[in-house]
């Protein structure tokens, strides 16, 4: 399935999907095509890390909040990736082969499974502001 079949518009759409198909990961970059080749890097130490660097949209089993504030928390937390032109948000799946210097999941044998569309974003960014401290964290 091409990442570009499907796009989720509204937050709860993807609540759905992330509900029926766990685990679901998050990532802002030019796309499964740019990166089906690539794998991530560290960029302070310049080390190639051994997967791509993504962000779980599936929650931990601690989580006691609603499964929205989760999404729309990790949406949020590198969503400033998504301002620069040629990047966008998708979601995927794959096998966790480690963690990155962020303690980020890391991916390989990577699936596409849709895009996240700007309203969505928008979306994510009003509950996070809504519901969380935004911002008052260490």
């Amino acid at each position: 399935m091409s990442e570009t079949q499907k796009v989720y518009k509204e937050l709860s759409d993807l609540e759905r999907f992330v509900k029926e198909h766990a685990p679901i990961y998050l990532r802002y970059s030019r796309g499964y095509e740019a990166d089906s080749n690539s794998q991530s890097m560290d960029t302070e130490s310049g080390l190639s890390l051994p997967g791509l660097s993504v962000n779980p949209l599936s929650p931990e089993d601690w989580w006691t909040r609603p499964l929205t504030d989760w999404i729309a928390r990790q949406i949020c937390q590198y969503k400033h990736l998504h301002r620069k032109k040629d990047r966008h948000a998708w979601i995927l799946t794959g096998d966790c082969v480690g963690r990155g210097p962020d303690c980020e999941p890391l991916l390989i044998n990577v699936k596409p499974l849709g895009k996240l569309d700007d309203g969505l974003l928008e979306e994510a960014e009003t509950i996070y502001q809504e519901r969380f401290d935004a911002g008052n964290g260490p």
